[in-house]
């Protein structure tokens, strides 16, 4: 058995300091040093000088073990593990964690297998890693030049995605800030890539504030543009499915509400493109207020007036879709959409990534096997020049658009442009002006990490469409399968809603949501201004609170100077509001006006006295203010939502609406 040679030192005194002792130590530490670095291993390729850290171990305990040494071991471990824990520093701060190139100024992702110095290939262009120091001065010359419109906030995402998702880099120059940020020498590095990944996360969301209390008296009207995109709802799913609460203003309200199908009752001709159903009936967490509940579905065209589909799927392949969550997600969401197709639809395919290029020619739909054999050669790669792609797809769908058709162009994208236009002020509008030609542009979210919802939302509200995120199989099941019709066929363009409400009636309200698509109250009648478009069968659903005339607890103090008669002179005392809806459609310029008056036949006195429908959806709604942290719901809890979900879940046919209950849960114990 061999003796321990830590055992010898136990009754070892420390020798005085000697400059002799401290030559000696520093000249073994140096020689392990070297040997060590002629070492070649697999155990970190990438790392520039590939050292072993367990050979240095192993160096370190044969100078311990020497006879020479035994008595000035602790100089001498002290000396080699200075050094060593400097080296160690250094290469995992200049150790690139990330993968895929960034076209902004060079600094590159991971180095291949084999490298012996810090020069890494990328697109057949050298690329020198820069350190963290150099790169952090990078920053300071050129991000003023960088900055977008809206105001942002930056998200946590979920530890459970792939790391290459999360930790891939919007671009080098915010990989500049990261990294000039790395610990000091001395100070312990976090290996836990879970942790990492988190921290280094870069979605991006348009930062807005909750709508306010409006008094009657003084702001009796209320106008917005209709919403039908759903990618909120699904970006806050995954969130708390991966454990993580979302941030404030990844919640869109009126998204979260309109996610779900519901049984409204439809128009039985296009001459009247939607049927308003209204309810009034007491707020769930404000026994002093009221609900107004307003549901829109869309008219539904017989299968046989479905018009030829003229589709351009724009698809990104820079190097940000390289993660399983989507390049590899979007193929399988585009495969189940070709099942929805036939002979009569035509399929093209434009990819963009350094430049943008042509995958596939424009394809009749049921050359099933080629489409999917373009989308399957497809492979991430490069910075993401989004604007050039854009206007391809454009060029394409226009050159072969014909009378008749239902030209649109599907964008998948995480929203990561950094090449060409990505300001989304300009990116909106440069899709406005090219919808001009009557192609729209819908959009699908895909991944995490560096996902930019600003840019998704922009492009779709631009290009009369609609935003969609596809977080799963599943999700792109519901979106590209289930809701299609929706999608490929629209029904109505710049739909609009204006509300006036009677100040003899009505002392306050507050619309839920839709604080991105507020209106001015002169732009409901101005057909130049764009609002949403509908598509066959969409179902829109808005809901205010309302604070009646005398309320024991309202909201704000009244005015001391009041106007209550009404204007017309006539006993409008039974109507509480009055719904006005504007909408063009297809094809015309001018728009069609429906309206109608809110009267007490249309309040009830319970929740229970309302529809399963509108009873749910006041449960979403409260969910996504909990969630917002909305003052306005005072004590109402997530068991008070849960409870009220639960009673009005309904048939739930595909499981939509017990999947949310499920999510309540996870926001409640989150909460804790």
């Amino acid at each position: 058995m061999h003796k321990d040679p830590f055992k010898s030192l136990e009754n070892t005194s420390i020798p005085p300091h000697s400059i002799k002792a401290k030559e000696h130590a520093i000249q073994a530490a140096l020689s392990a040093f070297d040997q060590v670095q002629e070492e070649k291993t697999k155990r970190f390729q990438g790392i520039a000088n590939e050292q072993r850290p367990i050979s240095i171990i192993n160096r370190i305990k044969w100078i311990w073990n020497m006879p020479t040494y035994r008595t000035i071991g602790p100089i001498a471990a002290g000396l080699v593990i200075i050094p060593a824990a400097l080296f160690f520093t250094t290469n995992l701060t200049t150790f690139s964690l990330f993968s895929g190139q960034n076209a902004d100024d060079g600094i590159i992702g991971s180095a291949p297998q084999g490298l012996d110095s810090q020069i890494a290939q990328a697109d057949g262009k050298q690329h020198i890693i820069k350190p963290a120091q150099e790169m952090a001065a990078v920053v300071a010359e050129t991000e003023p030049s960088r900055g977008y419109a809206p105001k942002t906030e930056t998200a946590s995402v979920p530890q459970s995605a792939p790391v290459a998702a999360l930790v891939r880099p919007r671009s080098s120059i915010k990989m500049a800030k990261r990294m000039s940020n790395a610990p000091p020498p001395g100070m312990t590095v976090m290996h836990d890539m879970s942790q990492i990944a988190p921290a280094l996360a870069d979605d991006q969301f348009s930062e807005f504030k909750d709508n306010g209390i409006h008094r009657t008296s003084s702001e009796p009207v209320s106008t917005f543009s209709t919403d039908v995109d759903t990618a909120s709802y699904s970006f806050v799913r995954r969130m708390l499915l991966n454990g993580n609460k979302p941030a404030k203003n990844m919640v869109r309200v009126e998204e979260m509400i309109n996610y779900f199908p519901y049984a409204y009752s439809a128009p039985l001709s296009s001459e009247r493109a939607f049927e308003p159903t209204i309810s009034v009936f007491p707020t769930p967490w404000n026994a002093n207020t009221q609900l107004l509940h307003i549901g829109l579905k869309g008219y539904i065209p017989p299968a046989i007036e479905k018009a030829p589909s003229n589709l351009v799927f724009l698809i990104d392949t820079s190097g940000s879709m390289n993660a399983p969550d989507k390049l590899p997600l979007l193929k399988k969401a585009f495969s189940l959409l070709l099942d929805q197709l036939g002979a009569e639809d035509t399929i093209s395919i434009v990819t963009y990534a350094g430049s943008a290029g042509m995958a596939l020619e424009p394809t009749s739909a049921d050359q099933k096997r080629k489409i999917l054999a373009a989308l399957e050669n497809l492979n991430a790669g490069g910075s993401t020049a989004g604007q050039a792609g854009i206007q391809q797809a454009y060029n394409v769908a226009i050159s072969i658009k014909k009378e008749g058709q239902n030209s649109r162009i599907i964008l998948a994208t995480d929203g990561d442009f950094n090449v060409g236009i990505s300001d989304p002020t300009q990116l909106k509008e440069f899709i406005a002006e090219k919808r001009k030609s009557g192609v729209s542009l819908s959009v699908l979210g895909f991944g995490a990490g560096n996902y930019d919802d600003r840019v998704m939302q922009s492009l779709a509200q631009a290009g009369n469409g609609n935003a969609s995120y596809i977080d799963s199989y599943r999700e792109a099941q519901k979106v590209l399968v289930n809701e299609i019709g929706a999608t490929l066929k629209t029904i109505a363009s710049d739909v609009k809603i204006q509300i006036e409400f009677n100040p003899a009636r009505i002392s306050e309200y507050r619309l839920i949501g839709y604080e991105t698509r507020a209106l001015r109250r002169e732009d409901f009648n101005n057909d130049k201004v764009d609002a949403g478009d509908l598509g066959a069968g969409h179902t829109v659903t808005a809901i205010y609170e309302l604070t009646p005339v005398g309320s024991t607890s309202p909201y704000t103090d009244p005015l001391r100077y009041k106007k209550t008669s009404p204007e017309t002179g006539a006993d409008l005392s039974g109507e509480i509001g009055h719904f006005k809806l504007r909408y063009k459609r297809p094809g015309e310029t001018e728009s069609q006006l429906i309206s109608q008056s809110i009267t007490d036949e249309q309040v009830f006195d319970s929740t229970n006295a309302v529809s399963t429908d509108v009873r749910f959806a006041t449960a979403v709604a409260a969910f996504g203010q909990k969630l917002r942290n909305s003052i306005y719901l005072k004590n109402y809890g997530y068991s008070d939502i849960r409870k009220e979900a639960l009673a009005s879940k309904g048939k739930d046919q595909n499981g939509y609406r017990a999947e949310f209950i499920g999510l309540i849960d996870l926001a409640k114990s989150l909460s804790k």
